[in-house]
């Protein structure tokens, strides 16, 4: 391996390699060691081994970090133009969502569903191409950081709100059958699961509302026109009419609980569909990054 002319990027034998692409496949390594400690604690549930993957997990971040701080410098702009760089910047924001949250809310138990989640979003993002090509002029503005930022910032929220859905669907079930064993011991109260995924969409339906205005305001900007009904659209507001029907109902007919970790399953998955199809079609950021 030798350092090629081109900034942040080294040649293995004859062919160049980005250092950012080799930081990430590091990042995939070792979130799936993570992975992995992180099951093993959910079979034996020894702190020892929680504590462990905790660890592995930050190393995985800090290189991930890294691997986005270098994509950010070779690109030019904000690294999200691409399926290949949406796949990292969102598995990455949702680490640094979930890193955030357990300096707070010392939630450890959540990176058992993050780092999976991160890790699968990592192996997809491998296996879509990965050469850094120039932003059309009309992708090209100052709103790219900003609404997309707002989006996979909401999206984020939106992820964790799912995990904790499914933590608390394992731990009601385990109260029903009134078989207090396994994972029991080692998932938070209902009560605290639940508060948790109400402030998870707190927070995210409020980002999902500003990264559709901001989209608005970037297409006009852009394209002349606020709202062109494309599918990334339609589908944008397809899933801010799913978590606004949540809050609502939460707020006035108490969908709380077992209703509410169900609904927020439903509309992640929905978001998440509708994100990996809209752009596997398009091909990148709205169908429109590149040049040429």
């Amino acid at each position: 391996m030798r350092l090629a002319s081109s900034h942040n990027r080294v040649c293995w034998g004859d062919y160049p390699v980005d250092m950012s692409d080799i930081l990430l496949y590091i990042t995939s390594i070792v979130y799936l060691g993570a992975t992995v400690v992180y099951s093993f604690y959910l079979f034996l549930r020894k702190d020892g081994l929680l504590k462990a993957a905790g660890r592995i997990f930050m190393a995985g971040f800090a290189s991930h970090t890294i691997s986005i701080i270098l994509r950010w410098m070779e690109a030019g702009r904000t690294p999200v133009a691409s399926f290949h760089e949406s796949l990292s910047f969102f598995s990455w924001i949702t680490v640094a969502l979930y890193m955030y949250v357990l300096f707070k809310h010392r939630q450890r138990i959540l990176g058992a569903f993050v780092a999976p989640f991160a890790l699968v979003l990592l192996i997809m993002a491998s296996f879509m191409p990965g050469r850094i090509i120039p932003l059309s002029p009309v992708l090209a503005s100052y709103w790219l950081p900003v609404h997309v930022t707002l989006a996979f910032l909401g999206n984020a929220f939106f992820a964790l709100a799912f995990f904790l859905g499914i933590m608390y669907v394992i731990q009601e079930r385990y109260l029903k059958k009134r078989k207090l064993k396994g994972l029991f011991f080692i998932l938070p109260s209902l009560e605290s699961i639940d508060e948790l995924n109400y402030k998870c969409l707190q927070y995210g339906f409020p980002l999902l509302t500003l990264a559709i205005i901001t989209g608005a305001i970037w297409s006009q900007h852009a394209l002349g026109s606020y709202w062109m009904w494309r599918p990334r659209q339609i589908w944008s507001l397809i899933t801010w009419f799913l978590y606004a029907a949540q809050l609502h109902g939460r707020l006035t007919a108490g969908w709380r609980g077992r209703k509410a970790a169900i609904f927020s399953g439903t509309a992640f998955i929905v978001l998440l569909g509708s994100f990996i199809i809209i752009n596997l079609i398009s091909g990148g950021s709205h169908g429109l990054a590149f040049n040429g």
